[in-house]
């Protein structure tokens, strides 16, 4: 798989339009929404056997008599796409998967509309304030810290900060994500553009002979990781977790610097006209409540963002806090994405 910068990037930008165009998986998008079913646009690593769909699934339809339709977009970048070009012509009634770096666009294009959980008084203020939300619009459910994290079996010198990533010894041994069809993605372009500042794109210059591949998603960027493709990827301060949990080790360590890290605070909205705006309700009730949010540590592998929830074990073994977050401007990051995305494809 080891390919050229430039030709990922033009593999992904023909990937981005189709998925953007064909839309979500549609298991039942093209379908009339029963006012039992709530339909929710989502991300893979959220939908897929392995993550919290399946069981909130379970929970969610028997506590509450709902059917919960759970539709893959393949990222949650391409499910805000997805739902901004239905906006006309609504077909789900949640997304989630929003964060950070893209609940704004979601607020400006008027494709959600307010909804105040009753568990809000169990999610801290400060993850509502990352989301750009003054009013409601968007409900946090989980959280954590970009990261990179190192094979410490491989034969490479770990780095201690992002300027030292873009040297030589580093060449093709670091997988990151498209930043315009993935948010972790766009969390590195956002944790580098806190770090540089108007000097961002001279960064990614240098950086460049340094990245391997550009995975459409975490998904296939962590798997080819996973695989021993390359020592170096951008995850979470979470994510060896999940190896210390299911007996795999200690190795995968999540590398934190003196500059501070970026963080992701991941949200769920409703869209605007949903054909069940109450079972939309009842969905994003039930993702914040104690239940459902018990669910997400050892699936979801992020912090619940209710705090009444009990951490696993594993957490306390090998998910550093970083004592810096660091926070970017979104548009500043979105106009950082274009230039970078022309420097990676020359």
């Amino acid at each position: 798989m080891k390919k050229t910068t430039e030709k990922i990037v033009k593999i992904v930008s023909i990937i981005t339009l189709a998925a953007i165009f064909a839309g979500c998986n549609k298991k039942s998008a093209d379908a009339k929404t029963e006012s039992k079913e709530v339909t929710i646009y989502t991300y893979d690593s959220f939908a897929g056997e392995w993550g919290p769909g399946p069981e909130l699934t379970k929970k969610f339809e028997e506590k509450t008599g709902y059917k919960l339709n759970i539709v893959d977009c393949g990222d949650a970048v391409q499910a805000l796409s997805r739902a901004i070009l239905e906006k006309n012509a609504v077909q789900a009634d949640v997304i989630v998967g929003l964060d950070n770096n893209t609940s704004s666009k979601a607020i400006n294009e008027g494709i959600i509309e307010e909804y105040k959980t009753k568990n809000s008084d169990s999610i801290p203020k400060d993850l509502f304030e990352a989301l750009q939300d003054k009013g409601n619009f968007v409900t946090p459910y989980d959280f954590s810290h970009f990261a990179l994290i190192f094979d410490s079996k491989s034969n490479t010198t770990p780095p201690t900060s992002l300027e030292d990533l873009a040297k030589p010894e580093y060449a093709k041994k670091l997988i990151l994500m498209d930043p315009r069809t993935s948010t972790p993605g766009l969390g590195f372009v956002a944790w580098t553009v806190s770090v540089f500042g108007d000097k961002v794109i001279d960064y990614w210059k240098t950086l460049k002979p340094s990245i391997l591949m550009m995975a459409p998603g975490w998904s296939a960027g962590y798997g080819s990781f996973t695989k021993g493709e390359a020592p170096l990827v951008i995850s979470y301060t979470t994510s060896p977790a999940y190896h210390v949990e299911y007996g795999e080790g200690d190795e995968r360590k999540a590398l934190i610097f003196d500059e501070g890290h970026s963080w992701q605070v991941e949200g769920a909205a409703i869209l605007k006209n949903a054909p069940n705006k109450e079972g939309a309700e009842a969905f994003i009730d039930f993702l914040t409540s104690e239940e459902g949010q018990s669910i997400l540590p050892l699936t979801q592998w992020m912090y619940p963002a209710n705090k009444n929830v009990k951490l696993p074990e594993s957490y306390e073994k090998a998910a550093p806090i970083p004592e810096r977050t660091l926070i970017a401007d979104p548009e500043k990051v979105q106009s950082a994405v274009e230039e970078i995305m022309k420097i990676l494809s020359e």
